[in-house]
């Protein structure tokens, strides 16, 4: 059995087609499916009922993301558990193909590889994540796709991970390059911000994530972090990227300023989420 752990905050006008994906095509006993709603004000619960015993649902009255991946964690009873964001879109056969990665010697973590859907999004978004795709430390890290696979040894290692706002990139540097796998044969749809506000949201939250997993765990996101060499060779490899480099510096600038307030005040709580990507 497949334990897959999805945690939702509001996320009734998604989290169905999500479930939806999942469910289709499993065998009887093959995946166990728990929705942690927490702290939701809207039918999130109610949505994921509604597809009856195939879903079990433990609600939350606080929000919390790390309370709401801990609760389903408690409850999974798969040889590999999944977790994964409600937003994004996952099938069978990718559950099946990061399981299966799992099981390869000494890995410890797998995540799918990434398709960032930005038929919605402006075109200075669309340029943003032209470059961002680009940079070896997404390519090769497990953030940034809301979804991860773990066996039981990082079971354990995950629950010793800190309670911080960038629980994917926290997950991501728990193991070393050697432990982790990217499933070329998985694949996650990630829904990218409408607009430039809404991109810029969503980068003032992980840069200030960023710094709070810094200080939590010292040296951690090193390997993460994208260098100058990292951006020349995008532009060396693809010349006519050169004014898409432009946009991404120019959101990059913004978002660091922006960013000061929040980690100044230690607001490391607050999370400015992106409506834009889940309206139907």
């Amino acid at each position: 059995m497949i334990s897959v752990v999805i945690p939702a905050h509001n996320e009734s006008l998604v989290i169905g087609r999500l479930l939806r994906a999942l469910l289709e095509g499993a065998r009887p006993g093959e995946i166990q499916v728990i929705v942690v709603p927490n702290g939701c004000t809207d039918d999130t619960a109610g949505v994921a009922a509604s597809f009856g015993p195939a879903v079990e649902v433990v609600a939350l009255e606080q929000p919390g993301k790390y309370a709401a991946l801990r609760a389903g964690d408690d409850r999974a009873t798969g040889d590999e558990v999944i977790f994964l964001d409600a937003d994004v879109e996952l099938g069978i056969a990718d559950l099946r193909a990061l399981a299966a990665g799992l099981r390869e010697p000494g890995v410890l973590a797998t995540a799918p590889d990434r398709t960032v859907d930005t038929g919605r999004s402006s075109w200075l978004v669309r340029w943003y994540y032209d470059i961002w795709q680009e940079l070896p430390g997404v390519r090769e890290g497990l953030f940034g796709r809301g979804v991860i696979a773990v066996g039981p040894v990082a079971r354990e290692r995950l629950r010793a991970v800190p309670d911080v706002m960038g629980d994917d990139l926290a997950a991501s540097v728990a193991f070393a390059p050697a432990e982790r796998r990217v499933v070329p044969g998985a694949r996650v749809v990630v829904h990218a911000p409408r607009t430039l506000g809404d991109l810029l949201r969503r980068r003032v939250r992980s840069v200030t994530a960023t710094t709070q997993l810094q200080a939590a765990m010292p040296g951690t996101v090193d390997a993460a972090r994208t260098s100058k060499a990292d951006l020349l060779g995008i532009v060396r490899r693809h010349p006519p990227a050169a004014p898409k480099l432009a946009a991404f510096l120019a959101v990059t600038v913004i978002t660091r300023w922006r960013a000061r307030r929040p980690i100044r005040s230690g607001d490391f709580t607050t999370w400015l989420r992106d409506e834009s990507s889940r309206a139907t």
